[in-house]
């Protein structure tokens, strides 16, 4: 019976803890998104933060919030419907160049899936490090500015507290014989799996069924975890991407995104559309548009060698009055201004820098700094979208999959290829250990 006595209130304890924690997150997404949010509510989060508060006061409070009114000082526009976002992006029509031999369009996509594990597995060892621990690092190691894979040498690490992705080590230099496990592949090959098993109708439930029964609980993370767990508890879309998630504006939508464009060439506006299928399980808003944005990049990419073309495309499928379209174009201003991508990563820090470190609008920027920075250079560009900092891992591999889907694997340095011997492995049931090339002719084989 004591035994029995000491769980629950164990159990009261983590449950108590995180509901603070998404009560903390919910509070910041709501101001961001526009809401209402009065010095009053962010005393009452310090108030219930004291020992003693009850769970079911919690729980209370957080119901509260779904009721607060948007600020009529807020300047976006921001739906989540898709009808509604169609009424709100801009009246552009973009078109391409006759479509690519099958030979030239397939180099691409393995362009692309090579391109994304490279820029992967180049972030990964400093996933969630600032922009100087990284350039105090790459100094330390006299490898600033980044030009390979990163050096394993964790007693060069000078900040206490930066430490090393857990797999770091197979994704350093030397260390290197094939494309670690990460969630921004896990979901990549998901999605091919869901396209080849449902086609281009699938729905927003079939997204949710596949993920539930292909990838374990602890390998999914912020929006998606609260999605499994709403899943589990019988919630069904959209409730899925609002019910206790106060992640549904980070950025796990948008690496989910690039599959939707490698089965779409030259054609972003069927591109985003898959995206936001996808995207609707979890995410609202921004969140949706970071995917949609993606996933029409890479659609444009794989037809196009003009960079600007491609993020007029991809800017084509997002809402006018938004915030990912003002970052999108803060960019492009600030980097035709400025003279070095330094002084494009100052600005967005000054005035994006209050998000999340794994906020969608950010790290879209970071990615865009690359790509722009890069000017068409493949090891330039993923370089520069890592040693931005914040999500680094995701920036990168974002990043090469755009520039791989437009350079194609030709335009990939070998002695980046080279290491990874054409070999990926996933927590993606059934896909432990399989050939980069193979998921790039399956992903060939539905766009024929």
């Amino acid at each position: 019976m004591d035994n029995a006595k000491i769980s629950q209130k164990t159990l009261t304890y983590l449950q108590k803890e995180e509901t603070l924690e998404l009560l903390k997150e919910e509070i910041a997404q709501l101001t961001q998104e526009g809401r209402n949010v009065t010095e009053k509510i962010k005393k009452k989060l310090e108030q219930l933060k004291r020992e003693g508060s009850l769970l079911d006061e919690m729980e209370t409070f957080y119901n509260s919030l779904e009721k607060l009114d948007k600020r009529a000082d807020y300047p976006y526009d921001e739906p989540s419907d898709i009808d509604e976002i169609k009424k709100k992006i801009p009246e552009v029509e973009i078109t391409f160049p006759k479509i690519l031999d099958k030979d030239a369009l397939y180099e691409r996509i393995n362009g692309a899936w090579l391109g994304r594990c490279i820029g992967c597995l180049l972030g990964k060892p400093v996933e969630g490090w600032s922009r100087k621990e990284i350039e105090d690092y790459l100094k330390a190691t006299d490898s600033y500015p980044l030009q390979d894979y990163f050096l394993y040498a964790p007693d060069k690490i000078e900040n206490n507290e930066c430490i090393f992705h857990p797999s770091a080590k197979e994704a350093t230099r030397g260390n290197i014989s094939y494309m670690a496990r990460d969630d921004d592949l896990d979901y990549t090959i998901l999605n091919l799996n869901l396209i080849e098993e449902k086609g281009f109708e699938f729905t927003n439930e079939d997204v949710g069924e596949l993920l539930l029964f292909n990838l374990p609980y602890y390998r999914v993370y912020t929006a998606e975890r609260q999605v499994y767990a709403n899943l589990v508890r019988g919630f069904q879309p959209p409730a899925t991407a609002i019910y206790r998630n106060p992640y549904r504006e980070w950025i796990g939508a948008q690496i989910r995104a690039d599959i939707f464009g490698y089965i779409t060439p030259a054609n972003p506006e069927l591109a985003a559309s898959l995206a936001y299928k996808d995207a609707s399980l979890s995410h609202t808003k921004n969140g949706m548009y970071g995917e949609m944005f993606i996933a029409a990049a890479i659609s444009a990419a794989l037809v196009s060698d003009d960079l600007e073309k491609v993020i007029n495309a991809a800017l084509s499928q997002a809402p006018e009055k938004s915030r990912l379209t003002e970052v999108v174009r803060n960019v492009l201003d600030w980097s035709k201004k400025a003279n070095n991508w330094q002084e494009t990563w100052q600005r967005v820090m000054e005035q994006y820098g209050e998000y999340n470190w794994v906020h969608t609008l950010p790290n879209l920027a970071f990615v865009l700094i690359g790509l722009i920075w890069g000017k068409l250079d493949f090891k330039k560009t993923i370089s520069i979208a890592v040693m931005c900092g914040h999500d680094t891992d995701c920036n990168g591999a974002t990043a090469g999959s755009i520039l791989g889907a437009l350079k194609g694997s030709k335009g990939i340095p070998e002695e980046m290829s080279r290491p990874l011997n054409d070999r990926i492995k996933s927590a993606v049931f059934g896909h432990s250990d399989v050939k980069i090339s193979d998921l790039a002719r399956r992903t060939f084989e539905l766009v024929k």
